[in-house]
């Protein structure tokens, strides 16, 4: 469900926007755009579940692979659309691949650890028997349990050789899986709880450090660049002129993110996750250091180029390790409420360290930078747990 109400949302919305009247209706269909954005860590958390622990981070990296394919494609569909169609167009052409992505509904099989959440073992088995048949695989014998109380036929017997499609009757649920009926303050709660706090409170810090960076960095791509002409020089420039550049300029810094992600999948599952991430964190501010100073405008592009490159790495293994980190009653809640807190980090990114640029103060907006991430590096040293190799958990511990 979390999976259609993302794709009905953003292209619903996204493709209304092309329609809008005003500017007042354009902004409030591009927020409900948002809305359904912020159903994306399902994804995530859904595609983890069926990854096995020993190359899960790899195959979480591929899985980020698309975010940039999409971030580059975009950066062309407007490099091509907007000097010639404008901007409607662009937001016309650029829902059509939500509209795409609910073609893939009812194909989508339900995550079996959820399934077995809800004590649905018989529905879990059917997607099993599936996965195991697209495979050419057989399932391991045994039979399949879930965090539910169940009721056993007195002749059933779970030996070596009974094969794994004996169900079980679900009679009551446990304390876990109420908890997940109640809703987001139940899960707010568990997140919140002495086992998962310290997790919680520094993964909110590492991601709204690691959005402020990285939507930060997209957009001194262009803010650094039109700096140069508007804080020391005085000759007028077209817009259109302006705005050419800016799709040239992301379009080409997009592509950092490709190294970023390329290192990310080499170190993730040998680092390990919160090196790789503070690692990564720490380079980047390495790439924005001589920013502080204007420099020419080819290096000041080279540099933001490393800088996104890794902040796209350490933001793709903290997509991988948050996960990881809850058990499956709140993973997508926790990973949904840690992205919510990197989206403020998004938000306030624009309205302080890209104002100061537009105020011509490039050094205090590096050094702002430079501090929030320092400091998510260090939140990063002081999560409680490495999840390498470590198997996922359905409940709090």
């Amino acid at each position: 469900m979390g999976f259609l109400f993302t794709a009905l949302i953003t292209s619903g919305a996204g493709f209304l926007g092309a329609f809008s009247p005003n500017y007042l209706c354009l902004v409030s269909l591009r927020f409900i755009v948002g809305i359904g954005l912020g159903g994306g860590p399902v994804l995530a958390s859904w595609f983890l579940e069926f990854v096995p622990s020993p190359n899960r981070g790899y195959w979480m990296v591929v899985f980020s692979f698309f975010w940039t394919i999409g971030t580059i494609l975009e950066a062309s569909l407007a490099w091509v659309v907007m000097p010639s169609l404008g901007w409607r167009w662009l937001l016309a052409f650029s829902s059509a691949p939500s509209f795409l992505l609910l073609l893939f509904y009812g194909f989508v099989p339900e995550s079996p650890r959820y399934l077995c959440m809800k004590g649905r073992t018989a529905d879990a088995m059917v997607v099993l028997e599936s996965t195991a048949k697209i495979n050419s695989a057989t399932l391991p014998p045994g039979l399949l349990v879930s965090n539910h109380k169940a009721k056993l036929d007195e002749n059933i017997d779970p030996s070596e050789e009974s094969p794994l499609v004996t169900h079980l009757k679900t009679e009551t649920a446990t304390d876990e899986d109420i908890g997940s009926n109640i809703g987001a303050i139940s899960a707010l709660y568990k997140l919140l709880s002495p086992k998962l706090i310290r997790s919680t409170l520094l993964i909110w810090m590492v991601f709204f450090g690691n959005a402020f960076a990285y939507y930060g960095i997209v957009l001194l791509t262009s803010e650094l660049s039109n700096d140069h002409g508007d804080c020391t020089s005085k000759e007028p420039h077209s817009i259109q002129t302006k705005d050419v550049h800016l799709y040239e300029d992301v379009f080409i810094t997009s592509f950092a993110e490709f190294p970023g992600l390329l290192v990310s999948a080499v170190i993730v599952d040998r680092v390990g996750r919160k090196l790789s991430v503070a690692g990564l964190l720490f380079i980047s501010c390495i790439f924005l250091l001589p920013l502080i100073f204007r420099q020419e405008e080819a290096v000041t592009t080279t540099l933001l180029f490393g800088a996104r490159a890794c902040i796209m790495g350490s933001f793709t293994i903290i997509y991988i390790y948050a996960p990881e980190v809850y058990p499956t009653s709140v993973r997508a809640t926790g990973v949904g409420i840690a992205s919510s807190v990197g989206r403020v980090g998004g938000v306030v990114c624009p309205l302080v360290a890209v104002g100061l640029v537009h105020g011509c103060h490039q050094a205090g907006a590096i050094l702002l930078f430079e501090s929030v991430i320092l400091l998510s590096g260090l939140a990063t040293l002081f999560l409680p747990l490495e999840t390498r190799g470590r198997a996922l958990t359905d409940s709090v511990r």
